[in-house]
């Protein structure tokens, strides 16, 4: 049952529902049907343009969402609840005709697709990377009746990751094969299919007027710029695939000063909403291929994906990192079935389950700590002697009984069946071999930053982009925020301190450049 508060919340946005809408459902006498069929007769009380119809479908409990008169219909499998039920929302209103937010020549690419497509999106209901894949396609599903949409719950359908051979989330069947994993935008998805870059995008994109600061990457480090940028009243840009970035990766944050606990979610709508407070001029779904030389106008031609060139004064990168591999046999080979990154998305896939969690700083301890919650056993292996994580989170580890941690441990093999992980090798300090039974592994070392491509732009030092303490790049004019700096210290509180900097530091070279004010 949902809360009188949550009701409340939900009344005031279905009030935009324009048409009549059919919540067609499928149940049976479990305690998820029971639990599927209290949600939806409260949310249909709550309007009289929603009703509630039986209708057989071999998913129980499963419903569709479908528009009266039309051939618009979502179809969610399972209770939504957890980080689906603002997707369970959001569907309501777009099948009920409030319109999709998104460029216009990507609703256009959509419309265009003229063949039956069906999508199925496999989640977990504590996952924070499935709402934007599943709430992506359900808007695919809106504007075009030839698409079709199914969101699956796995802790309700276990069977069918099972026959899939599915261990990570979100995971997208098209037309019953394999198509995407992991978060993507709506973009991505729609360029996926190979109709990202229409020459409709491509042409408005190339007509921008120049950017005084452009902005790659969505997270904290971007974020901070481009507000910062925004306030001393130039025209600013932002290139990002999402807003948030590896922020969206994160459990709750506890260490960000002024907030005692804050969900990456609530972190990511307060920057989008400074973001449109300052008139950010937001470009979504799109990858920077190469920045070039800046030409005789002033200007640095900032290439896209796609081919399309944008131009801006100065650049500030802040594009963030990766998480680092473990690089051994059959860690590629078991990418998604078995091998995760993830404990929050994919950590209830793993129930009552023997995993392994690679690593012993904080980010390695507090995966342990949630998973223990979840998983029959989790062995922390760790390269070095002893755990560097920070003390308080050591000792939340050691009291729990199904946990247990080896040191001086290096992995060299992860082992599977051909289908998922079957256990993990390793090597301890006297080089003996010894082999783990596990069913999951949490890879936890680390990160790279993403700046592979900027090779031959900026100096890099370790692969970071080396920065003085404006934020400036070896290039005048470009500068750079957050973790793919070389400023130490990867923490979120940083990242918004040196987007910041950067930006401040990018006013002060437009100010004070000559070839600047002509």
């Amino acid at each position: 049952m949902l809360e009188e508060k949550i009701l409340d919340q939900v009344k005031q946005v279905i009030g935009l529902i324009k048409y009549p809408i059919e919540l067609a459902t499928s149940l049976d006498y479990s305690e998820h049907s029971k639990q599927t069929s209290e949600i939806l007769h409260q949310i249909a009380g709550l309007s009289d343009l929603i009703q509630v119809k039986w209708e057989e479908n071999p998913r129980k409990p499963s419903f569709a969402i479908r528009r009266v008169d039309s051939d618009i219909s979502i179809r969610f499998a399972g209770v939504p609840t957890g980080t689906e039920f603002n997707s369970f929302v959001l569907a309501l209103l777009q099948v009920g005709g409030h319109p999709v937010k998104a460029d216009a020549d990507i609703i256009a690419a959509i419309k265009e697709i003229d063949e039956p497509t069906e999508f199925t999106t496999y989640v977990s209901l504590s996952c924070m990377n499935c709402p934007d894949v599943v709430q992506a396609l359900n808007a695919m599903a809106v504007l075009n009746p030839l698409i079709k949409h199914t969101t699956v719950d796995g802790g309700t359908f276990w069977e069918e990751f099972e026959h899939h051979h599915l261990q990570s989330v979100p995971t997208v069947i098209k037309d019953g094969e394999v198509f995407l994993q992991g978060r993507v935008t709506l973009e991505q998805i729609v360029s996926k299919i190979g109709r990202g870059m229409t020459g409709l995008r491509l042409k408005r994109l190339n007509a921008l007027d120049p950017f005084d600061v452009l902005v790659v990457g969505g997270g904290p480090g971007g974020t901070a710029a481009a507000v910062y940028a925004a306030r001393k009243q130039l025209r600013v840009g932002m290139v990002a695939d999402r807003i948030g970035g590896q922020v969206l990766e994160s459990g709750q944050i506890e260490n960000l000063i002024t907030l005692e606990r804050v969900q990456p979610e609530e972190l990511t709508k307060t920057f989008q909403a400074n973001l449109r407070d300052y008139a950010v001029e937001q470009i979504s779904g799109i990858r920077i291929e190469k920045i070039g030389d800046r030409g005789e106008d002033g200007l640095f031609p900032v290439i896209t994906e796609g081919g399309a060139v944008l131009r801006a004064r100065t650049v500030v990168i802040s594009v963030g990192t990766n998480f680092r591999r473990l690089d051994i046999p059959g860690e590629e080979q078991y990418l998604n079935r078995g091998v995760t990154f993830c404990p929050h998305c994919d950590g209830p896939l793993f129930a009552d389950r023997k995993v392994a969690v690679m690593g012993g700083g904080n980010s390695a301890l507090e995966a342990a700590i949630d998973l223990a919650a979840l998983a029959r056993e989790v062995t922390v292996i760790d390269l070095a002697d002893q755990l560097k994580a920070d003390k308080v989170l050591v000792d939340r580890l050691q009291v729990l009984p199904n946990t247990k941690v080896v040191n001086s441990a290096k992995a060299t093999k992860v082992m599977g069946d051909g289908h998922r992980v079957t256990g993990l090798e390793y090597r301890d300090a006297a080089g003996q071999t010894h082999e783990l039974q596990m069913d999951g592994i949490f890879v936890q070392i680390g990160s790279i930053p993403n700046t592979d491509w900027l090779q031959e732009t900026v100096q890099l030092e370790d692969g970071y982009i080396k920065v003085d303490n404006r934020g400036a790049t070896s290039v005048p004019g470009i500068f750079a925020a957050g973790d793919c700096t070389n400023t130490p210290h990867k923490q979120i509180v940083i990242a918004l301190g040196t987007g910041a900097n950067a930006a401040l530091g990018a006013f002060d070279y437009l100010i004070r450049s000559p070839e600047q004010t002509d």
